[in-house]
């Protein structure tokens, strides 16, 4: 773990565990939180060479004839095959992950946090040195889904779930979990985290 840099801690978790509100909660606290999955968003309509791969890759419909992405043709055509999804990531991650080094370069923090849903199954969490998963139950996680996109059908949820890791597995691969239930408060968990690694600071 470098000195000259500060602490790098991943939050990730299922679609519906919360780690949207689990970030806000850090912000409150004054850590700086990078969202992987609405950098990759933009970097997908803005950055030149990303969209020139996505072009090749994936046919000019990937973009409407005014420039931005077509994330009805991508959810259609792209989102439901597992193997064009795989090709999409091989894309959109690395261009990600140099944008979030640039990020981490202009922030002066103890420790940084980058949200984003599939850290352990992209390999992106070995440049972390340590990770935090938001842990739901997946009835709870569905319910929270379609409440908050109601474009999405059960079936569109339950093809996302698919492609990452079960609660389980992110919890044994985690440094630290958050549990997002009724009955475990979500603020004391992210306090007493924070102080936890802000003392992580002091003798890295």
């Amino acid at each position: 773990m470098s000195k000259s840099r500060p602490l790098l801690v991943g939050i990730t978790g299922g679609i519906g565990s919360g780690k949207s509100t689990v970030c806000k909660l850090f912000t409150l606290l004054g850590i700086p939180v990078y969202t992987a999955d609405d950098r990759a968003k933009w970097l997908m309509s803005h950055e030149p060479q990303l969209k020139e791969k996505i072009l090749a890759s994936f046919g000019t419909e990937s973009y409407t004839p005014n420039g931005e992405l077509n994330r009805g043709y991508l959810a259609e055509t792209v989102f439901s095959n597992p193997e064009k999804v795989a090709a999409l990531n091989a894309l959109v991650h690395p261009a990600v992950g140099k944008d979030f080094a640039e990020w981490v370069s202009q922030q002066n923090a103890p420790y940084l946090i980058k949200e984003a849903a599939l850290l352990f199954e992209t390999g992106a969490a070995k440049e972390l040195d340590y990770v935090i998963n938001v842990s739901s139950p997946l009835r709870v996680r569905m319910a929270r889904v379609l409440l908050r996109d109601p474009q999405r059908t059960e079936e569109q949820v339950n093809q996302i779930i698919d492609q990452q890791l079960p609660d389980e597995e992110k919890n044994e691969l985690a440094d630290f979990s958050i549990k997002n239930t009724d009955n475990k408060l979500l603020l004391p968990q992210v306090i007493a985290l924070h102080e936890q690694l802000l003392r992580k600071t002091e003798i890295s």
